[in-house]
């Protein structure tokens, strides 16, 4: 099928417009960042983000219009991320799209934060295949989906404290590095020795698929307490990088075990991680497990993997009405 669908994403600090065509072919996808505004403080500012949002949110979808060669009246449907996310920041997208879809007469359809960013994974060539098993990794979220089909989904586990992402924002800062931290951990343990600096590795109970990262965050407190920066910028990142990924790498192939899927995803921000992605593949291939990875482009928010996973949600038949709401902590379908 050759449906265009148009995808707004407005969740956090991105405001991007995408036109993709069957689900996996990418038409447009514009991308107006914040992030030199919120750099400044460190984080992303809501009542910041959301006036950003309302300045830049009809522009942006008019340039993906235009790049793609499509009108509105052209599009098959309007997919829309609804939540989770800051929630006057959704409403500005969410908005946008419900006027859109009553003037150019074609259906809106609200689509999971989270959701779209297992879609990514169907931006390409190589389609994955059911069933299969995603780690999903943010700077808001870090969970395990199970995933027999489209628009199905079972949680086998999530982080029960700070998101991975989130505790590499935070050890940035304790290390005096820049927003986002996540980046720049990746990039100085590139130089460092992993093994420097012992850190913990929290696995929780046994067989537990949940995670926790509070605790190697207050090691590397302690470490750079009692050492008095004797461990290098390098060393510091690097050990602590590789505590992270030792844990996600781990419970994501149990879970696949478990479960007795043969193909791994990754998605979310994090998934840009390059020692997250070289092991996944590493842990893949050993494992005789297909890994399939998004661009590292396509793993940060962006409005390309909301009209995918638009898309798929269209040709099952799904549909939302004028009255969808906004929901800053809105649930995975089917995932209570």
């Amino acid at each position: 099928m050759d449906e265009l669908v148009l995808g707004i994403e407005s969740s956090c600090d991105e405001t991007s417009a995408a036109v993709v065509k069957s689900g996996n072919r990418v038409l447009s996808n514009i991308i107006w960042t914040q992030m030199d505004i919120h750099s400044r403080y460190g984080g992303v500012v809501p009542e910041l983000a959301s006036r950003r949002h309302l300045e830049a949110v009809l522009p942006v979808v008019d340039r993906a219009l235009r790049e793609a060669g499509v009108r509105g009246r052209d599009l098959h449907c309007i997919s829309v991320v609804n939540g989770p996310g800051l929630l006057g920041a959704l409403l500005v997208g969410l908005t946008a799209a419900k006027a859109l879809s009553l003037a150019w007469e074609v259906p809106l359809l609200g689509v999971h934060h989270i959701v779209a960013h297992v879609y990514a994974n169907f931006l390409g060539d190589e389609e994955p295949e059911f069933p299969l098993v995603c780690l999903v990794v943010s700077g808001g979220h870090t969970e395990i989906l199970f995933m027999p089909g489209h628009g199905r989904f079972e949680l086998l586990g999530r982080t029960r404290d700070d998101a991975a992402g989130e505790a590499f924002d935070k050890t940035a800062r304790l290390l005096g590095l820049g927003y986002p931290g996540g980046k720049e951990i990746d990039r100085l343990a590139q130089e460092g020795d992993p093994e420097a600096v012992p850190l913990p590795r929290s696995y929780l109970e046994e067989g537990s698929l949940d995670f926790s990262f509070s605790g190697v965050k207050t090691a590397m407190i302690h470490a750079l307490d009692q050492a008095g920066r004797a461990y290098s910028l390098e060393d510091l990142a690097a050990s602590f990088q590789k505590a992270v990924v030792d844990v996600l790498v781990d419970k994501t192939f149990a879970a696949a075990e478990r479960y007795r899927v043969r193909q791994v995803l990754l998605a979310g921000g994090v998934a840009a991680n390059s020692e997250l992605r070289r092991r996944t593949h590493a842990e893949g291939a050993k494992r005789g497990i297909r890994v399939l990875l998004p661009p590292p482009s396509l793993c940060t928010d962006n409005a390309a993997m909301v009209a995918s996973a638009g898309t798929y949600l269209y040709r099952m038949g799904v549909r939302s009405s004028l009255s969808l709401n906004a929901v800053a902590s809105l649930q995975i379908p089917g995932c209570g």
